[in-house]
């Protein structure tokens, strides 16, 4: 297994990709930068969409709409657009303080509903959470909270028979199991599905030590959960039991998120990030923020559509 760049333009925190079956183009998105992105990955050619005012924030997230164009989380709420680079709607506001909290990594459930988490970015309050939103009915959107006290939320995902939904919290190194019942859109019997030793004190990127940290996630036909280690430079693949199946080396050293892709979602693309890294480290691994693709043995999901 082997890693290929999609294409090498260097994101400073690229999340949130996924593969759209009908366009045949990979999106995510550099939520430093502020700015959604889409790749053509036949032909190498790459557009952006800038947010700007009066929603100049950061999209935390993004998912494709049924009826065409994306729904997406900016740091103040999540909003609608109907077309690439078209006016955003307003589907639902925050709660959290937005000077401290924004939306992170989220994506949408089977059943069409987005679903959100944020990150407290003073990392002290505890107060990021995971909510979903449902917009299959007339009126305002059906918003539910289903967890929370997390600093970084992160690594959603669900299992091929709908009935578990992992989430993590980056930040505390530890990756969280439910028993999720689909139609009642209700969470029970959290668990720990996987946690982490912490980074020692003192160390760097380079030394030696430390694997890193849950970042975002995908699961693939099996039920395997494909997590990338932010700062470990790694992938690592476990099988619903908690069985570590494999460990991918990346060449950077802060993957952010994978995502299966291509006519038979055999294709693992990879996103990354650049902002933390030194200009030594960028110069020994010039592929950091980049996208990159593997092909792999399972299939993984589909990606699931926003229904309104």
């Amino acid at each position: 297994m082997t890693w290929q760049a999609v294409t090498t333009r260097a994101n400073l925190l690229g999340e949130s990709p996924f593969w759209h079956p009908r366009e045949q183009m990979l999106y995510w998105v550099d939520i430093a930068a502020k700015t959604i992105l889409r790749c053509n990955v036949f032909m190498g050619t790459v557009e952006t969409w800038p947010m700007a005012p009066p929603h100049e924030l950061e999209p935390g997230c993004i998912a494709p709409a049924l009826g065409g164009g994306l729904v997406m989380a900016l740091r103040d709420g999540v909003y609608r657009a109907r077309h690439w680079g078209g006016a955003l709607e307003c589907l639902h506001k925050f709660a959290h303080d937005n000077a401290s909290t924004r939306a992170n990594d989220g994506k949408c459930d089977a059943l069409g509903r987005f679903w959100v988490g944020s990150v407290d970015e003073a990392k002290v309050n505890s107060c990021a959470e995971l909510i979903s939103l449902d917009c299959r009915a007339n009126g305002p959107a059906l918003v539910r909270h289903h967890a929370g006290g997390a600093l970084t939320g992160n690594g959603l995902a669900w299992s091929p028979d709908k009935r578990t939904l992992y989430w993590s919290d980056t930040s505390r190194h530890v990756i969280y199991a439910w028993d999720w019942d689909a139609e009642g859109n209700v969470l029970h019997r959290q668990r720990e599905f996987q946690r982490f030793e912490p980074k020692p004190e003192g160390w760097h990127s380079g030394m030696p030590g430390y694997r890193g940290r849950p970042d975002g996630a995908a699961v693939d036909a099996l039920g395997n959960y494909w997590v990338a280690m932010y700062e470990g430079a790694r992938v690592l693949q476990f099988a619903p039991s908690g069985e570590l199946l494999a460990d991918i080396a990346t060449p950077m050293a802060c993957p952010t998120m994978p995502c299966f892709g291509g006519d038979d979602l055999r294709t693992l693309y990879l996103t990354s990030a650049s902002k933390q890294c030194s200009a030594q480290e960028l110069a020994q691994k010039p592929l950091s923020g980049c996208v990159l693709a593997m092909r792999v043995a399972v299939p993984g999901l589909p990606v699931n559509f926003f229904r309104d």
